[in-house]
Order: structure tokens, then sequence, then C-alpha cells
């Protein structure tokens, strides 16, 4: 792997992380470390909202049934309660409704619609969809309904679905979106309280971590860190994590998985039902369903990634993938890892009989949406970001896609060889747990401000061994040797296989990020090494 390390601009590491985020003058440092949401909430101009609770507030005085329509990920999840929670802490009637992955699909469906004209309702607030659903915004209006759209997802060019109000940012996940929306409904003490489910959201959706999305976050794991719902309080307690120490890798890694499961497998409403539970009963036995139901994901996205890497016969610059055995709910899962292991874009589909679900996700700054997008006559549906995108097309059409996409993406420059970026080099001597703490004032890490990859050089190894039968490195660095002073704890996923190669007392390269490894209340510095090169 190819180090690419940043121009070195000050000795000082905080100094030098600063620099590599563009961030120079004291009032770009200070609402970074101390991120406002009111400063941010003033430059945020969405369009609609004023339309939107104009007939939010006619709903509630008529009391009308409000249609709170989510998606069936965790963005449209916590969205969905967004909505629940905040519409019905203002006296309204709401009845949320989450579409089935493979029964509906993605977006607004006739099935939920015409649900929606059943139960009575004269208003229908979407969250997470609905900016490409033309067809279905007229269909709403056919049956009588008032649609309001809220959404984050890229629009195509200037068209845009008759509604009501359409109230769209693609800065903000689409529970955050949804949630500007209750603001300007509720007092800033209740819509403080939802703003835990957009932290989840925001992180969860991989939006990147920066301005506007960082003081939600940082707002949002104060909130969550606090937390008295019910459901998710179970759900954290069941994660084995404890109120005060979740921050955006907590929500990414364990909580956000669980909530998806249900999305990708079952039915999402139960996991938007978990959100909104006052039942002590009903959240246990809930959370033991995610639970069970995200074991079953595990399983079934690595039986499909063996399948899929079988058929990886040949490098290509986008690898495209399909399987008449591959479940819909666990593709995007599987286009990521794809990503991961290749460092090339991926769209997996999960062919039907008549037709078939792709997930696509990108890599190299392709922006994968616009590249689905431009063979969208043999689409039946598509939306997404530049990053990931999903889509809908006729069975019959597949042979004629994967040849377009092929053919497009076979003049692309795309790099051979993985590349790790690396923020600073640092001297081993400077690795300390004050140090430590002071990076901990950069979070939360995630997409744009991700956790700095380090690089010390002419580490020497001790104490070397395997875990996780044979696949993983573990050991110790001697800090100032050769007077034998500390030594340093680390572990290297997936690189079990170097321990016949490098020796005891050897010099290494590393690269790594710094991590507090807790035990039985003491704190001790651990590197996370993400590549290792010896000096032989």
């Amino acid at each position: 792997m190819q180090w690419k390390i940043k121009l070195q601009k000050s000795k000082d590491l905080i100094e030098q992380l600063l620099i590599n985020r563009s961030l120079k003058t004291k009032k770009q440092i200070e609402d970074f470390f101390h991120p406002q949401l009111k400063d941010f909430e003033k430059n945020l101009k969405i369009p609609g909202i004023k339309e939107a609770k104009k007939r939010i507030e006619q709903a509630i005085k008529n009391e009308e049934l409000i249609i709170a329509y989510g998606d069936y990920d965790v963005d449209g999840i916590c969205g969905a309660a967004v909505l629940y929670l905040g519409l019905t802490s203002l006296g309204a009637k709401v009845l949320p409704y989450i579409p089935h992955r493979e029964k509906e699909g993605y977006g607004l469906s006739p099935i939920g619609l015409d649900f929606a004209k059943e139960t009575g309702a004269g208003l229908v607030i979407t969250t997470d969809t609905g900016i490409v659903s033309y067809e279905m915004a007229e269909y709403c209006k056919k049956l009588g309904l008032d649609l309001i759209i809220t959404d984050h997802h890229q629009k195509e060019g200037k068209k845009l679905p008759q509604a009501l109000a359409i109230v769209h940012s693609v800065q903000l996940c689409g529970a955050a979106v949804t949630w500007c929306l209750m603001r300007s409904l509720l007092s800033e003490v209740k819509a403080k309280e939802l703003l835990d489910l957009v932290a989840i959201a925001t992180v969860a959706d991989m939006m990147p971590l920066l301005e506007v999305n960082r003081a939600l976050v940082k707002e949002g794991l104060k909130v969550l860190n606090r937390t008295e719902r019910i459901g998710l309080k179970t759900l954290i307690h069941n994660c084995k994590l404890t109120l005060g120490q979740i921050g955006a890798y907590e929500i990414g890694h364990l909580i956000a998985p669980q909530l998806n499961a249900m999305g990708r497998l079952e039915h999402a409403i139960d996991s938007l039902r978990l959100l909104c539970t006052k039942d002590p009963n009903k959240a246990a036995k809930l959370v033991d369903l995610v639970t069970a139901t995200n074991e079953q994901r595990k399983v079934l996205t690595q039986q499909t990634m063996e399948e899929a890497r079988v058929l990886i016969k040949e490098e290509k610059n986008i690898y495209l993938l399909s399987s008449k055995s591959w479940n819909p709910g666990i593709i995007g899962l599987v286009a990521g890892r794809i990503v991961e292991e290749t460092r090339k874009p991926a769209i997996i589909i999960s062919e039907g009989e008549v037709h078939s679900k792709g997930s696509a996700r990108s890599a190299n700054g392709l922006n994968i949406v616009e590249l689905i997008r431009s063979s969208s006559d043999l689409l039946v549906a598509v939306g997404g970001h530049t990053g990931a995108a999903g889509f809908t097309i006729l069975s019959e059409n597949l042979a004629e896609f994967k040849n377009r996409i092929e053919k497009m993406m076979d003049g692309e420059r795309v790099s051979e060889e993985p590349t790790l970026e690396i923020e600073a080099l640092l001297e081993s001597s400077k690795i300390n747990l004050s140090l430590l703490k002071k990076l901990a004032d950069f979070e939360p890490f995630g997409v744009g401000n991700q956790k700095p990859i380090l690089a010390t050089k002419n580490m020497r190894l001790s104490d070397l061994r395997t875990v996780g039968n044979g696949k993983h490195l573990k050991g110790n660095i001697i800090i100032d040797f050769p007077s034998e002073g500390r030594k340093i704890h680390f572990i290297a996923f997936d690189k079990g296989n170097l321990l016949g190669i490098l020796q005891n007392g050897g010099l290494v390269d590393l690269a790594y990020v710094l991590d507090i490894d807790t035990y039985n209340g003491f704190e001790k510095i651990q590197l996370k090494v993400r590549d290792i090169k010896a000096n032989l």
C-alpha cells in the first residue's frame, strides 16, 4: 500500500491537523471545536418550511390524520420518529408508515398511499424520500391527499414533484431536514430533545461531519447520552454500551446496524416502534427481535460476499455483479465491502423475475448516481447521492444495462494501487494520554473529519503474537529504545500473516490511529495499525 503523507507545515500535531482541515482563522477553529447550532441554523436556507408549517398547523387545528411516511433505512426510520414524536407532542393525530423493502421498494408507493387514503388521512408528510416521486405525487393528488415532501436526495435537474410543499436540502440527512421543519413548529427545548434521533441518522447516513452536521451531531450526542427513551436505552444496554460514553463510532458500528437490520430483512416498522415505545416490555421484545435479525443479516452478508468474490474473475474499473439468490436487503452492504476490498466502484444486483433491485457504492470520486441515471431509459426508478445509489430495473434490461455501464467505465482512469492518507508524522516519544485527550476534541469523527491516521518511523516491535485464530497481529512497541522504556500496545487487524515475517526487536514504520483501551477502569494507549512497512 502506498502512503500519501500530507505536507507537514507545523511540528505541532494539533496545528497540523487544523491545517489539514483548512481551519485557519480563530472563528473557523472556534466553530469547529465549539459549533453552535443556532449560528448554522441562520445560514440554512431550506425552502418550503413556511408553506409546510402552515398546512401542518391547519391539520392539527382540524384534527386531520397525518401520515408520517418514512423509509426503511436508519435515516428514514429516525426521520419518521422525529415526525411522529414531534407532531404528537403538539396534539396532532399521526400514523407512521414505513414501506416494505421487497413488496413496495423505495419511496412513495401506491400501497402506502392507498393505506393513507383508507385510514382517512388528509395529509402525507415524507421524510428521507419523495424528491423524485413525480408519479406518486400525482397519485396523491388523485386520491385527494395533500403532500409535503421532506428529503435530502439529489434532484433530477430542476424537475420537482407536484407537492403542496417541498422541504429539501442536500447538506443534511433526511431526518435532519425533517427536524428543521419540526424546529419551526416546536419550542426550542422540545426540538432539542429530538436531536438524539438526528445524530443517529446523520452518522448512519454517512453525512460529512462538518459545519451544521457537526453541530447537530455534537448536540445530539449530548441528548443521546442522557436519553430517557425506553427503546433506545434498552438497545444501548443490549449493545453493551454505557450512557455518557456513546460517540459517533458507537452509533455507526453498533447502534445503527441493529436498527437497519429490520428494514434489510424484515420490516423497518419494528425499528420505528422501538424508538417510539414507552413500554419496557415491548422494548425488550423489540430489541431481541432486531438483535436476532442483525445476526441473521451478518451471516447472509458473509455468504453473499463469498459468492460475489467468486464472480470477480478479472480486474475492471467497475464491478457489476448480479444473482437471483441475493437478498435485496443486503446488496448495499456487499457493494460497500467490494469497494473496500478492490478500491473500485461496485454495483450489486438482486435479480427478480420481472424487476431487479440494484445498489451501488462509489470509489475514486465517481458520481455513481449520475452514472446509473445515464441509463435511465432502462430503469424503473433510481435515487441516491454521488457516493451511493439504489435503483429498480426491468430484468429483461439487465444485459444491456451491464454492457452500457462497463463500456462507459472502460475509458475511465482508475488508480491501481491503494493509497493510505497519512495526516502527519509523529515522533514516538510524543505518544501519550495527554495527546490522546487533545485529539478527542476533534470528535465526532466520520465522513469529512476522519480519525487522524498518523505514521511513526523506526518503531521497535516486541511480544508479537496472533489472535482471532491467527487472523490479527498483536504486540507492543518499545518507546525510548534502547533504554527499555515504556511499551505501547498495538493491534493490526487482518495482518496475522505477518507474524512469520516480522521479528521481535525488528524496526518498522507504522501507520495507525491512536485509541484508548480501557480495562478494569484503567486507561492505556493502543495503536490500531492500518499498515506496516518493515525496515529490512
